[in-house]
């Protein structure tokens, strides 16, 4: 809900309103459906579990990036549905502000593709990345039609990434892959496992916490006693 029909649904006054970009706002539209938002979750939560003894990174999704050369965030902003900042201090912000941030873009991003954002994020927006932001790694990938392109910046100009024989793309500023798997997109590790979810992993834990238990009982050890 935006802030405007928020405004009517508690007053139940009708305004045309248009409100300035802010800090807590990003420029893109809201999300479209839950599905888009399920995919920003499920990568951002993987990427920090991942890393989580990390803290030489920033992600987000859906969040106002500023980029003005004079520095005013009323001109040239966008909200990518992911992205990814190398070399920074990991801490919670309300956007990100190029120069504010020793002038640092994104190094990866991701664009969920919609119905509505599809030829923006094809076009004008691949050109942003690639003319204005510089971001090395670029992909986008549709939900429902499992479209999935990924580009790697080279000599300034993004060359399309070419998949392995898992239909995997290569992020070089992750070093990780991306791929689809049941129908959302999944981090994947070199040697191409999967990226788990905290849910997962925990999951993961107890099954070999289970299987180790049963060993030592073959053994004749109650695994209650150690």
């Amino acid at each position: 809900m935006t802030i405007a029909s928020e405004l009517e649904s508690q007053t139940g006054i009708c305004s045309d309103v248009t409100f300035p970009p802010s800090d807590l706002y990003s420029d893109e539209p809201p999300l479209e459906t839950e599905l888009h938002l399920r995919q920003i979750i499920l990568l951002l939560t993987c990427l920090e579990l991942l890393w989580r003894e990390r803290n030489d990174f920033y992600a987000a999704g859906n969040l106002t990036i500023y980029y003005s050369p004079h520095q005013r965030k009323s001109e040239y902003f966008r909200g990518p549905d992911f992205f990814v900042v190398l070399g920074t201090e990991r801490k919670t912000r309300k956007s990100w502000v190029v120069w504010e941030e020793d002038g640092k873009y994104p190094h990866f991003i991701l664009e969920i593709l919609s119905d509505s954002t599809v030829n923006t994020d094809k076009g004008l927006k691949k050109e942003i990345y690639q003319d204005t932001f510089r971001t090395l790694d670029y992909f986008w990938f549709d939900p429902y039609t499992l479209e999935f392109v990924g580009f790697h910046l080279v000599d300034g100009k993004y060359e399309p990434l070419q998949a392995n024989e898992q239909g995997h793309l290569w992020s070089q500023q992750l070093g990780l892959y991306l791929g689809i798997h049941q129908g959302l997109l999944r981090f994947f590790t070199a040697d191409g496992e999967i990226v788990p979810t905290p849910e997962e992993a925990a999951q993961q834990a107890q099954d070999k916490a289970e299987r180790l238990a049963a060993k030592l009982r073959e053994l004749n050890i109650d695994p209650d006693l150690i």
